[in-house]
């Protein structure tokens, strides 16, 4: 429990964000973190600490509690910045009134395998066991984490033809296309199931097709969607093409794509985001930190 005085971690802002949220009304980011500090009983001296970026420690811990929220699906974003409970939100908080943790969040963790928890949880944990570089390469995994979700997030409240030139400028970046980066979009009304070409070479002689969907978590790619764009494949002569969508693929597209001897890459929202933050597509350094070393030569 922590003291009277001490700043609350943000797991135990989990719990006021949901109390402000539980009267069922939509509320905007800055005014949630008002009113999750006025819940949670925050006192003038906690409101006025700062962290080294300038941020209140206050509204980056309860920012921290609203992404993991919004990424465990308790709570929704109708809109950027924008947050309201759900049905899983009201149970959690009727069931653990007195306090919620990560584990009863994600409790089978992220599809990754990594749970999803904010840097500061660490950087400021005086009793964790990781060394402090360790604790930096956690930090921006968790920041990462949560950048992902709103990358799509964003991408699918943009129309069809922005993923199909988002997903061709990222093949292009992840070195696709030749040294000449020979990509072009064709997607839209009669595209026979192809969003774009990828030429390897000069003269397109060494083709990949692309098929992008940008489809809601809740509505994944089945095999029979997947078996028509190996037939639109076929129907151009060729034998590899990338299958990108922002939810995810049944298992029985996954089996099928595994059963056949054309070449297919399914790409999923989860890889697609952490695609983008790798090769820096959608996204803007915001930090850059120097680590530096003693130099042993310095001294000889």
């Amino acid at each position: 429990m922590t003291a009277p005085d001490t700043m609350p971690t943000w797991e135990e802002f989990l719990v006021p964000v949901l109390q402000v949220l539980s009267e069922g009304q939509q509320r905007g980011r800055r005014e949630m973190f008002h009113l999750a500090a006025v819940q949670a009983g925050l006192t003038d001296e906690q409101l006025s600490e700062v962290l080294a970026s300038g941020q209140t420690k206050a509204s980056n811990r309860i920012g921290w509690a609203l992404s993991a929220l919004a990424r465990s699906h308790a709570i929704d974003r109708p809109t950027r910045g924008q947050y309201l409970i759900n049905e899983r939100g009201r149970a959690l908080l009727a069931d653990h009134p007195e306090g919620l943790t990560q584990r009863l969040l994600f409790p089978q963790g992220r599809p990754s395998g990594k749970t999803t928890v904010p840097a500061d949880a660490v950087v400021d944990g005086a009793d964790t066991e990781l060394d402090p570089v360790e604790q930096i390469d956690e930090g921006v995994t968790r920041f990462n984490a949560d950048v992902a979700v709103q990358l799509i997030d964003r991408i699918r409240a943009q129309d069809p033809a922005f993923l199909e030139q988002a997903v061709l400028d990222l093949l292009v970046a992840m070195g696709y296309g030749g040294a000449e980066k020979q990509a072009r979009r064709v997607g839209g009304s009669g595209d026979g199931g192809i969003d774009g070409i990828i030429d390897q070479d000069a003269l397109g002689l060494d083709r990949v097709y692309v098929q992008a969907k940008r489809y809601a978590a809740d509505r994944p790619i089945g095999s029979e969607t997947l078996q028509a764009f190996v037939g639109a494949i076929h129907g151009r002569h060729a034998s590899r093409g990338i299958f990108i969508t922002t939810s995810r693929f049944t298992q029985q597209a996954i089996d099928y794509v595994l059963s056949i001897q054309t070449r297919v890459i399914l790409i999923d929202g989860d890889r697609l985001a952490r695609l983008m933050i790798q090769y820096g597509v959608g996204v803007q350094t915001r930090h850059t930190y120097r680590l530096v070393e003693v130099d042993e030569d310095f001294f000889e």
